[in-house]
C-alpha cells in the first residue's frame, strides 16, 4: 500500500466503524434504561403502532372492568332496598293476618292501620330516596294513575289502535325538555317507535315498550328518575296510565367499535302505589280497620312479596352477568399486556450482552484509531 499524508483511510474506518459501534452502545443503553425495547418510532414502526393499539385496548378494559364494578355496586344498593321493602312486607302481613281474625277490636285495628300505614310511607320514602351516586336509583314519576296503563282485555299490544288526536306527553324535568306524540292513524308500535328512534327521542331519553303482560313501560335511559308521563289515550280501553322505571346502561369496551356495548338493566319505581315491575300491586287505597279490607290487604301483600323477589331475583340475575363479564375483561386485560409486552419490553439478558459486546469493541475502536493514526508517523522516517 502506498504511504500517503493526504488521508489517513485507515484512521477513516477506524472513526467509521467507532461512530457505528457508539450508536449502538446507545441504543442498548436507552432500552435497559427504560426497560422498553422500542423508545422511538425509529427503533420498530409497526411493532410501535401494534403495542400502542394493545396499550389502548388494555387502557379501555382496565376502565370498563371499574364500570362492570360501579354497575356491581349501584345493583347491590338497589337489592339491598328492597330486601328492606320486603322485610316492612312481612311485618306488614304480621298485621294484617291480626287484624283478620274476629278476636281483634276495632280500636285495635287503627292501631294496627297505624303502623301499616307507616310502613306503606316507608316504602314510599325508601323509593324516592335511595340513591347512587347522586342518582336516584328507582324509577319515578308523575302520571294521572299510579298504576300501569292497562288494556281491557289481557294488556295492549304493539297493533293496538289510537284514536287520532289523542296524545302521550313525556317530560324529563331534568332538562325541562318534552314531547308529544299526537294520534293520527296510529297503533303502539307508532307511539313506540316516536319515543324511541324518532322525532320524540331528540328531546327526552327514555325506552317506551310493551312488557308480555301488555303493559306500557317507560325506561328513563338517564337514571335520574326525572320522567313525567301524561296520557289522553282512551281507546283499546286503556286508561291513562303508566310505569316509570330507571334504566341502567353498564358500558363495556375495548376501546372499539366491535369490541364496545353496554349491559342494561331496568329497574321499576317502587312505591306503596306500584310494588313489583311485573303485575304490579297497588296498597296505597288499602287499610287493615276492618276484617274484610285486612283480608283483601293480605292477599296484595303477599303478591307483593312475591313480586318483590323476581325483582330482586332478576337484579342478581345482572349482578353475576356483570361478575362474569368483569371476570372476562380480568382475562383480556392481562392476555392482551402479555402481547403488548413481548413488543414492546426490552429482552434484559440480550441487552446486557449487547452493552458488554458493544463496550469492548468501543475500546478496541478506540485503540484502533489510536494505532491508525500512528502509521503516518512512517512518513517521517523517510524524510531523516
Amino acid at each position: 500500500m502506498a504511504l500517503s499524508i493526504l488521508n489517513n483511510i485507515p484512521s477513516l474506518a477506524a472513526q467509521n466503524q467507532l461512530s457505528i459501534t457508539g450508536a449502538s452502545l446507545q441504543k442498548t443503553l436507552f432500552r435497559l434504561s427504560s426497560g422498553s425495547r422500542i423508545n422511538s418510532g425509529a427503533d420498530d414502526a409497526a411493532g410501535l403502532a401494534i403495542a400502542d393499539g394493545l396499550r389502548a385496548n388494555v387502557t379501555a378494559l382496565s376502565q370498563s372492568a371499574r364500570n362492570a364494578t360501579d354497575g356491581i355496586g349501584k345493583l347491590q344498593v338497589a337489592d339491598g332496598a328492597l330486601s328492606q321493602v320486603t322485610s316492612l312486607l312481612n311485618r306488614a302481613v304480621t298485621l294484617a293476618t291480626e287484624s283478620s281474625t274476629g278476636t281483634v277490636s276495632d280500636s285495635q285495628r287503627v292501631a294496627l292501620n297505624a303502623e301499616f300505614s307507616q310502613i306503606k310511607q316507608e316504602i314510599d320514602r325508601i323509593g324516592s330516596k335511595t340513591t347512587y351516586n347522586g342518582q336516584q336509583i328507582f324509577g319515578t314519576g308523575s302520571t294521572s294513575d299510579p298504576n300501569k296503563w292497562v288494556g281491557a282485555t289481557g294488556g295492549l299490544t304493539s297493533a293496538s289502535t289510537i284514536a287520532d288526536d289523542e296524545t302521550l306527553t313525556i317530560t324529563d324535568t331534568d332538562t325541562g325538555k318534552s314531547t308529544t306524540f299526537t294520534a293520527s292513524s296510529s297503533d303502539m308500535q307508532d307511539l313506540m317507535d316516536y319515543f324511541n328512534t324518532g322525532a320524540g327521542a331528540a328531546d327526552v331519553n327514555v325506552s317506551v315498550s310493551l312488557d308480555t303482560t301488555g303493559h306500557l313501560q317507560v325506561a328513563d335511559k338517564s337514571g335520574n328518575g326525572s320522567i313525567v308521563v301524561t296520557s289522553g289515550i282512551t281507546e283499546a280501553g286503556a286508561v291513562a296510565q303508566a310505569t316509570i322505571s330507571g334504566a341502567t346502561d353498564v358500558y363495556l369496551s375495548d376501546g372499539t367499535t366491535a369490541g364496545g356495548g353496554a349491559i342494561t338493566t331496568t329497574i321499576a319505581a317502587i312505591s306503596q302505589s306500584s310494588i313489583g315491575s311485573s303485575n304490579t300491586v297497588d296498597l296505597s287505597g288499602d287499610d287493615l280497620l276492618s276484617t274484610s279490607k285486612a283480608q283483601t290487604a293480605l292477599t296484595k301483600i303477599t303478591s307483593a312479596i312475591s313480586n318483590v323477589a323476581a325483582d330482586r331475583g332478576t337484579l342478581g340475575a345482572v349482578m353475576n352477568r356483570l361478575q362474569s363479564a368483569s371476570n372476562v375483561i380480568s382475562n383480556q386485560v392481562q392476555n392482551l399486556s402479555a402481547a403488548e409486552d413481548g413488543i414492546r419490553a426490552a429482552d434484559i439478558a440480550t441487552e446486557v450482552a449487547n452493552m458488554t459486546k458493544f463496550n469492548i469493541l468501543n475500546q478496541t475502536g478506540i485503540s484502533a484509531l489510536s494505532q491508525a493514526n500512528q502509521m503516518q508517523q512512517g512518513v517521517l522516517s523517510l524524510l531523516r
